[in-house]
């Protein structure tokens, strides 16, 4: 399968909104990469179409700077829920990110109402 194209990428940010941290963030067009740590690195992958729903947080330090965190819940069984700390332009991060997911979920023929009861669908596949 051929590698999707990057659609944005940032670093998370520390003080004075400077990218001085090894966590790294990258949209695709089907998932969202996280990459954590320099010597013990870590990457988490979560599928789009899984995401459930976004929250954008702007506490005042992070506006200062012009940033802001994005909170999201997905259907992912290992990670449910996930945050995009402290980058630049979240509003427009977060509404691409809503767009991708809504267009992966369209591409997917995937409804929000398949996550609705995961546990139960869980139990029916062990028998």
């Amino acid at each position: 399968m051929a590698e999707s194209k990057i659609i944005w990428q940032d670093r998370k940010r520390i003080i004075f909104g400077l990218p001085w941290t090894f966590t790294k963030y990258k949209l695709y067009e089907d998932k969202i990469q996280i990459c954590t740590g320099f010597l013990n690195k870590k990457e988490e992958e979560i599928r789009l179409y899984r995401i459930m729903d976004t929250t954008l947080e702007k506490p005042l330090g992070q506006r200062i700077f012009g940033l802001g965190s994005i909170k999201v819940n997905s259907a992912d069984k290992t990670t449910p829920q996930f945050y995009i700390l402290r980058v630049k332009n979240s509003d427009k991060v977060r509404d691409m990110l809503s767009e991708q997911v809504e267009s992966e979920r369209e591409r997917r023929r995937v409804s929000g109402r398949e996550f609705m009861n995961s546990d139960y669908d869980d139990e029916m596949d062990i028998e």
